[in-house]
Protein backbone atom coordinates (compact mmCIF):
# COMPACT_ATOMS: atom_id res chain seq x y z
CA UNK A 1 0.00 0.00 0.00
CA UNK A 2 0.80 3.56 -0.96
CA UNK A 3 0.63 6.33 1.41
CA UNK A 4 1.74 9.86 1.44
CA UNK A 5 1.98 12.08 4.40
CA UNK A 6 1.43 16.12 3.15
CA UNK A 7 4.54 18.11 4.61
CA UNK A 8 3.49 20.67 7.00
CA UNK A 9 4.51 23.98 8.24
CA UNK A 10 6.99 22.18 10.93
CA UNK A 11 7.39 19.25 8.99
CA UNK A 12 10.34 17.78 8.79
CA UNK A 13 11.81 18.58 4.47
CA UNK A 14 14.27 16.34 5.06
CA UNK A 15 12.82 13.54 5.33
CA UNK A 16 10.35 14.37 2.30
CA UNK A 17 12.40 11.98 -0.31
CA UNK A 18 11.71 9.25 2.25
CA UNK A 19 8.04 9.53 1.73
CA UNK A 20 6.41 7.75 -1.12
CA UNK A 21 4.68 10.49 -3.41
CA UNK A 22 4.83 14.26 -3.77
CA UNK A 23 5.07 16.45 -0.96
CA UNK A 24 2.23 19.72 -0.93
CA UNK A 25 1.69 22.27 1.39
CA UNK A 26 -0.18 21.15 4.24
CA UNK A 27 -1.45 21.65 7.92
CA UNK A 28 0.64 23.80 10.57
CA UNK A 29 1.14 20.50 12.66
CA UNK A 30 -0.95 22.09 15.88
CA UNK A 31 -3.21 19.64 17.63
CA UNK A 32 -6.25 20.02 16.55
CA UNK A 33 -9.95 19.18 18.22
CA UNK A 34 -12.16 19.60 15.36
CA UNK A 35 -13.32 16.61 13.87
CA UNK A 36 -11.11 15.46 10.82
CA UNK A 37 -12.26 15.04 7.62
CA UNK A 38 -11.44 12.25 4.52
CA UNK A 39 -11.08 13.17 1.29
CA UNK A 40 -11.74 10.94 -1.51
CA UNK A 41 -8.54 11.92 -4.34
CA UNK A 42 -8.08 10.45 -7.48
CA UNK A 43 -10.79 7.03 -7.15
CA UNK A 44 -9.69 5.32 -4.29
CA UNK A 45 -7.27 7.74 -2.57
CA UNK A 46 -8.01 8.81 0.58
CA UNK A 47 -6.59 11.24 3.10
CA UNK A 48 -6.97 11.40 6.70
CA UNK A 49 -5.71 14.76 9.02
CA UNK A 50 -4.70 13.00 12.47
CA UNK A 51 -4.35 14.71 15.99
CA UNK A 52 -1.23 16.46 14.82
CA UNK A 53 -2.90 18.14 11.89
CA UNK A 54 -0.85 16.59 9.48
CA UNK A 55 -2.67 14.93 6.63
CA UNK A 56 -1.54 11.30 5.80
CA UNK A 57 -2.76 9.63 2.45
CA UNK A 58 -3.33 6.43 1.50
CA UNK A 59 -4.30 4.72 -1.76
CA UNK A 60 -6.82 2.76 0.00
CA UNK A 61 -7.77 1.89 3.74
CA UNK A 62 -4.96 0.39 5.81
CA UNK A 63 -5.43 -3.58 6.11
CA UNK A 64 -2.46 -3.99 8.44
CA UNK A 65 -2.63 -1.90 11.93
CA UNK A 66 -0.13 -1.59 14.51
CA UNK A 67 -0.30 -0.12 17.97
CA UNK A 68 2.79 1.21 19.81
CA UNK A 69 4.48 3.45 22.23
CA UNK A 70 3.51 4.19 25.38
CA UNK A 71 0.39 3.98 26.78
CA UNK A 72 -0.75 1.62 23.70
CA UNK A 73 -3.83 0.43 26.02
CA UNK A 74 -5.84 3.57 25.07
CA UNK A 75 -5.28 3.02 21.69
CA UNK A 76 -6.09 -0.27 21.70
CA UNK A 77 -9.39 -0.54 23.86
CA UNK A 78 -10.67 2.50 21.65
CA UNK A 79 -9.62 0.90 18.57
CA UNK A 80 -11.54 -2.19 19.67
CA UNK A 81 -15.19 0.00 19.65
CA UNK A 82 -15.12 -0.95 16.03
CA UNK A 83 -16.03 -4.49 14.89
CA UNK A 84 -12.87 -4.33 12.10
CA UNK A 85 -10.26 -3.89 14.35
CA UNK A 86 -10.32 -7.98 15.33
CA UNK A 87 -9.51 -8.54 11.92
CA UNK A 88 -7.28 -5.20 11.17
CA UNK A 89 -4.76 -4.77 14.21
CA UNK A 90 -2.19 -7.48 13.82
CA UNK A 91 0.62 -6.00 16.07
CA UNK A 92 0.51 -3.78 19.41
CA UNK A 93 2.06 -3.47 22.98
CA UNK A 94 1.23 -5.16 26.15
CA UNK A 95 2.37 -3.31 28.75
CA UNK A 96 1.58 -3.31 32.37
CA UNK A 97 -2.17 -3.31 31.35
CA UNK A 98 -2.20 -5.81 28.85
CA UNK A 99 -5.36 -5.14 26.71
CA UNK A 100 -5.97 -8.99 26.37
CA UNK A 101 -6.97 -9.04 29.97
CA UNK A 102 -10.44 -7.76 28.78
CA UNK A 103 -10.36 -7.84 24.46
CA UNK A 104 -9.96 -12.04 24.59
CA UNK A 105 -13.51 -11.19 25.80
CA UNK A 106 -14.16 -9.56 22.59
CA UNK A 107 -12.31 -11.21 20.18
CA UNK A 108 -11.53 -14.72 20.84
CA UNK A 109 -8.38 -14.28 18.44
CA UNK A 110 -6.61 -11.57 20.14
CA UNK A 111 -4.02 -13.79 21.71
CA UNK A 112 -2.75 -14.53 18.33
CA UNK A 113 -1.96 -11.07 17.65
CA UNK A 114 1.83 -9.90 17.74
CA UNK A 115 3.23 -8.93 20.84
CA UNK A 116 5.54 -6.00 21.05
CA UNK A 117 7.61 -4.61 23.89
CA UNK A 118 6.68 -1.22 25.18
CA UNK A 119 9.84 0.77 24.10
CA UNK A 120 10.06 -1.33 20.80
CA UNK A 121 11.55 0.63 17.84
CA UNK A 122 11.18 0.65 14.03
CA UNK A 123 13.23 -2.77 13.78
CA UNK A 124 10.69 -4.56 15.79
CA UNK A 125 7.74 -2.84 14.27
CA UNK A 126 8.52 -2.92 10.45
CA UNK A 127 8.69 -7.14 9.98
CA UNK A 128 4.76 -6.52 10.96
CA UNK A 129 4.45 -5.06 7.17
CA UNK A 130 2.34 -2.49 8.88
CA UNK A 131 0.35 -0.12 6.60
CA UNK A 132 -0.10 2.15 9.78
CA UNK A 133 1.15 2.63 13.09
CA UNK A 134 -0.97 4.53 15.71
CA UNK A 135 0.92 6.06 18.16
CA UNK A 136 -0.30 8.79 21.06
CA UNK A 137 1.30 12.04 19.90
CA UNK A 138 3.48 12.34 22.71
CA UNK A 139 5.38 9.30 21.15
CA UNK A 140 6.01 11.76 17.79
CA UNK A 141 9.86 12.28 18.41
CA UNK A 142 10.78 9.21 19.84
CA UNK A 143 9.09 7.04 17.63
CA UNK A 144 6.50 8.44 14.90
CA UNK A 145 10.21 10.19 13.02
CA UNK A 146 11.99 7.21 12.94
CA UNK A 147 9.48 4.80 11.64
CA UNK A 148 8.64 7.80 9.05
CA UNK A 149 12.33 7.37 7.89
CA UNK A 150 11.68 4.23 6.95
CA UNK A 151 8.49 4.72 4.46
CA UNK A 152 6.04 3.45 7.31
CA UNK A 153 2.89 5.76 8.06
CA UNK A 154 1.89 6.97 11.46
CA UNK A 155 -1.23 8.20 12.39
CA UNK A 156 -1.62 10.12 16.04
CA UNK A 157 -4.03 10.11 18.71
CA UNK A 158 -4.35 12.06 21.92
CA UNK A 159 -7.21 11.16 23.49
CA UNK A 160 -7.38 13.51 26.71
CA UNK A 161 -10.44 15.32 26.01
CA UNK A 162 -13.95 14.56 25.28
CA UNK A 163 -13.31 16.86 22.17
CA UNK A 164 -10.16 15.05 21.77
CA UNK A 165 -11.63 11.59 21.85
CA UNK A 166 -14.45 12.31 19.42
CA UNK A 167 -12.40 13.75 16.90
CA UNK A 168 -9.58 10.67 17.49
CA UNK A 169 -12.60 8.60 17.32
CA UNK A 170 -13.52 10.31 14.02
CA UNK A 171 -10.08 8.93 12.90
CA UNK A 172 -9.62 5.59 13.58
CA UNK A 173 -13.16 5.27 11.98
CA UNK A 174 -11.81 6.26 8.64
CA UNK A 175 -8.91 4.21 9.53
CA UNK A 176 -10.82 1.27 9.19
CA UNK A 177 -13.09 2.62 6.86
CA UNK A 178 -16.55 2.51 9.33
CA UNK A 179 -16.96 6.00 9.65
CA UNK A 180 -20.97 5.18 10.20
CA UNK A 181 -19.42 3.52 13.68
CA UNK A 182 -17.69 6.05 14.74
CA UNK A 183 -20.81 9.01 14.63
CA UNK A 184 -22.59 6.17 16.62
CA UNK A 185 -19.87 6.05 19.35
CA UNK A 186 -19.64 9.76 19.59
CA UNK A 187 -23.81 9.74 19.97
CA UNK A 188 -23.61 7.40 22.64
CA UNK A 189 -20.97 9.33 24.69
CA UNK A 190 -22.49 12.73 24.27
CA UNK A 191 -26.30 11.44 25.11
CA UNK A 192 -24.33 10.00 28.48
CA UNK A 193 -22.27 13.67 28.84
CA UNK A 194 -25.94 15.53 28.13
CA UNK A 195 -26.96 13.62 30.69
CA UNK A 196 -24.81 14.27 33.21
CA UNK A 197 -25.13 17.54 32.02
CA UNK A 198 -28.84 18.24 32.50
CA UNK A 199 -28.76 16.56 36.44
CA UNK A 200 -25.96 19.45 36.89
CA UNK A 201 -28.01 21.77 35.28
CA UNK A 202 -28.28 24.95 37.33
CA UNK A 203 -25.53 23.99 39.93
CA UNK A 204 -23.34 27.19 41.53
CA UNK A 205 -19.97 27.76 41.84
CA UNK A 206 -20.63 27.15 45.63
CA UNK A 207 -23.03 23.79 45.64
CA UNK A 208 -19.47 22.27 43.69
CA UNK A 209 -17.77 20.58 46.03
CA UNK A 210 -13.67 20.65 46.12
CA UNK A 211 -12.13 17.35 45.18
CA UNK A 212 -9.37 15.92 45.70
CA UNK A 213 -8.08 12.81 43.10
CA UNK A 214 -4.99 10.87 44.30
CA UNK A 215 -3.43 7.59 42.58
CA UNK A 216 -1.53 5.56 44.97
CA UNK A 217 1.54 3.40 43.86
CA UNK A 218 3.84 1.43 45.99
CA UNK A 219 6.49 1.24 43.88
CA UNK A 220 9.67 -0.20 45.43
CA UNK A 221 7.88 -0.99 48.64
CA UNK A 222 7.48 2.88 48.86
CA UNK A 223 3.57 3.88 49.02
CA UNK A 224 3.04 7.38 47.29
CA UNK A 225 0.22 9.21 46.33
CA UNK A 226 0.21 11.58 42.78
CA UNK A 227 -2.49 13.88 41.35
CA UNK A 228 -2.81 13.98 37.81
CA UNK A 229 -1.68 16.72 35.01
CA UNK A 230 -4.09 19.80 34.43
CA UNK A 231 -4.45 18.41 31.24
CA UNK A 232 -5.19 15.16 31.71
CA UNK A 233 -8.64 13.57 31.50
CA UNK A 234 -8.65 12.66 35.31
CA UNK A 235 -8.80 16.37 35.64
CA UNK A 236 -11.62 16.55 33.12
CA UNK A 237 -13.67 14.26 34.98
CA UNK A 238 -14.46 15.96 37.89
CA UNK A 239 -14.97 18.74 36.55
CA UNK A 240 -17.52 16.94 33.79
CA UNK A 241 -18.69 15.60 37.18
CA UNK A 242 -19.44 18.86 38.79
CA UNK A 243 -16.72 19.24 41.23
CA UNK A 244 -13.78 21.31 41.32
CA UNK A 245 -10.53 19.90 41.36
CA UNK A 246 -8.35 21.29 44.27
CA UNK A 247 -4.67 20.19 42.87
CA UNK A 248 -5.35 21.76 39.24
CA UNK A 249 -3.06 24.92 39.69
CA UNK A 250 -0.50 22.94 41.47
CA UNK A 251 -0.37 20.15 38.89
CA UNK A 252 0.45 21.83 35.15
CA UNK A 253 3.75 19.64 34.96
CA UNK A 254 2.20 17.68 32.68
CA UNK A 255 2.87 13.62 34.41
CA UNK A 256 1.71 12.51 37.77
CA UNK A 257 2.89 14.64 40.89
CA UNK A 258 3.73 13.19 44.07
CA UNK A 259 2.07 15.34 47.26
CA UNK A 260 2.97 14.67 50.81
CA UNK A 261 0.10 14.68 53.34
CA UNK A 262 0.59 18.22 54.27
CA UNK A 263 -0.43 19.23 50.73
CA UNK A 264 -3.65 17.12 51.17
CA UNK A 265 -4.44 18.39 54.29
CA UNK A 266 -3.55 22.51 53.30
CA UNK A 267 -6.33 21.26 50.36
CA UNK A 268 -8.37 19.90 52.70
CA UNK A 269 -11.19 18.51 50.07
CA UNK A 270 -14.81 17.85 50.59
CA UNK A 271 -14.94 14.57 48.61
CA UNK A 272 -11.54 12.18 47.93
CA UNK A 273 -11.35 9.49 45.34
CA UNK A 274 -7.90 6.93 45.49
CA UNK A 275 -7.04 5.04 42.03
CA UNK A 276 -4.74 1.93 42.13
CA UNK A 277 -4.14 0.11 39.02
CA UNK A 278 -2.72 -2.54 40.87
CA UNK A 279 -5.42 -3.80 43.21
CA UNK A 280 -8.43 -2.40 44.34
CA UNK A 281 -8.98 1.25 45.01
CA UNK A 282 -11.59 0.38 48.03
CA UNK A 283 -8.79 -1.16 50.10
CA UNK A 284 -7.11 1.97 50.02
CA UNK A 285 -9.81 3.95 50.57
CA UNK A 286 -10.59 1.92 53.71
CA UNK A 287 -6.93 2.11 55.06
CA UNK A 288 -6.74 6.14 54.46
CA UNK A 289 -10.35 6.52 56.30
CA UNK A 290 -8.78 4.67 59.45
CA UNK A 291 -5.58 6.54 59.38
CA UNK A 292 -5.62 9.01 62.57
CA UNK A 293 -3.87 12.19 60.46
CA UNK A 294 -6.57 11.50 57.63
CA UNK A 295 -9.54 11.02 60.25
CA UNK A 296 -8.94 15.10 61.08
CA UNK A 297 -9.77 15.94 57.27
CA UNK A 298 -12.96 17.26 56.11
CA UNK A 299 -13.27 14.17 53.64
CA UNK A 300 -13.14 11.87 56.17
CA UNK A 301 -15.24 13.31 58.79
CA UNK A 302 -18.37 13.46 56.17
CA UNK A 303 -17.75 9.92 54.83
CA UNK A 304 -16.06 11.22 51.67
CA UNK A 305 -13.03 9.11 51.20
CA UNK A 306 -13.95 6.57 48.15
CA UNK A 307 -12.24 3.80 45.98
CA UNK A 308 -11.94 5.19 42.20
CA UNK A 309 -14.40 2.64 40.43
CA UNK A 310 -13.21 0.06 37.57
CA UNK A 311 -13.47 -2.90 36.10
CA UNK A 312 -10.68 -5.18 34.30
CA UNK A 313 -9.21 -1.34 33.73
CA UNK A 314 -9.61 1.81 35.69
CA UNK A 315 -12.57 4.33 34.59
CA UNK A 316 -10.20 7.50 34.96
CA UNK A 317 -8.01 6.66 31.97
CA UNK A 318 -8.16 7.85 28.18
CA UNK A 319 -9.76 4.57 27.73
CA UNK A 320 -13.38 4.06 26.44
CA UNK A 321 -14.20 3.53 29.92
CA UNK A 322 -13.40 7.27 30.94
CA UNK A 323 -17.45 7.94 30.18
CA UNK A 324 -18.12 5.77 33.10
CA UNK A 325 -15.93 7.53 35.46
CA UNK A 326 -17.57 10.71 34.39
CA UNK A 327 -21.35 9.23 35.76
CA UNK A 328 -19.76 7.49 38.61
CA UNK A 329 -18.04 10.20 39.79
CA UNK A 330 -21.15 12.40 38.65
CA UNK A 331 -23.39 10.07 41.14
CA UNK A 332 -20.45 10.43 44.11
CA UNK A 333 -20.18 14.10 44.10
CA UNK A 334 -23.92 14.70 43.72
CA UNK A 335 -25.64 12.07 44.83
CA UNK A 336 -28.56 13.99 45.51
CA UNK A 337 -29.05 14.87 41.75
CA UNK A 338 -28.22 11.06 40.54
CA UNK A 339 -30.60 9.73 43.18
CA UNK A 340 -31.79 6.99 40.64
CA UNK A 341 -28.17 6.11 39.25
CA UNK A 342 -27.54 2.24 38.30
CA UNK A 343 -23.98 1.82 37.56
CA UNK A 344 -24.54 -2.07 36.87
CA UNK A 345 -27.48 -0.70 34.46
CA UNK A 346 -24.58 2.11 32.65
CA UNK A 347 -22.05 -1.11 32.77
CA UNK A 348 -24.28 -3.42 30.62
CA UNK A 349 -25.30 -0.90 28.29
CA UNK A 350 -21.49 0.27 27.91
CA UNK A 351 -20.23 -3.33 27.36
CA UNK A 352 -23.16 -4.04 24.93
CA UNK A 353 -23.19 -0.74 22.95
CA UNK A 354 -19.62 0.07 22.77
CA UNK A 355 -18.11 -3.40 22.61
CA UNK A 356 -20.75 -5.92 21.48
CA UNK A 357 -21.05 -8.01 24.43
CA UNK A 358 -24.09 -9.90 25.13
CA UNK A 359 -25.93 -9.25 28.30
CA UNK A 360 -24.18 -12.62 29.97
CA UNK A 361 -20.62 -12.54 28.58
CA UNK A 362 -21.17 -8.96 30.65
CA UNK A 363 -22.63 -10.43 33.76
CA UNK A 364 -20.18 -13.28 33.87
CA UNK A 365 -16.66 -11.44 33.13
CA UNK A 366 -17.48 -7.65 33.85
CA UNK A 367 -19.31 -7.61 36.63
CA UNK A 368 -17.33 -10.00 39.21
CA UNK A 369 -14.36 -7.96 38.14
CA UNK A 370 -15.93 -4.56 39.51
CA UNK A 371 -13.55 -3.24 42.17
CA UNK A 372 -13.80 0.38 44.15
CA UNK A 373 -17.04 2.31 45.25
CA UNK A 374 -18.97 1.33 42.56
CA UNK A 375 -22.22 0.60 44.58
Amino acid sequence: MKYRRLCTLVGVVALAGLLMGACGSGPTGEPQDSLPTMQVKGGSELAVVDAMGRTVEFSEPPQRVVVAGKSSLTIVNTLFLFPEAKDHVVGLVVGNQNPGDFLDFVDPTFNQKAVLEVEAGPEQIAPLKPDVVILRSFMAEKLGKPLEQIDIPVIYVDLETPEQYFRDVATLGQVLANEARAEEIKAYYQSKLDHVDKNLEGLTGEQMPRVLLLQYSDKGGEAALNVPSASWIQTTEVELAGGKPVWKEAAQSGGWTVVNFEQIAAWDADKVFVIHYKGDSAEIADRLKVDPQWQALEAAEEGGIYGFASDIFSWDQPDPRWILGVIWLAGKVHPDRFADLDMHQQVMQFFEQMYGMDKTAVEDSILPSLKGDVE
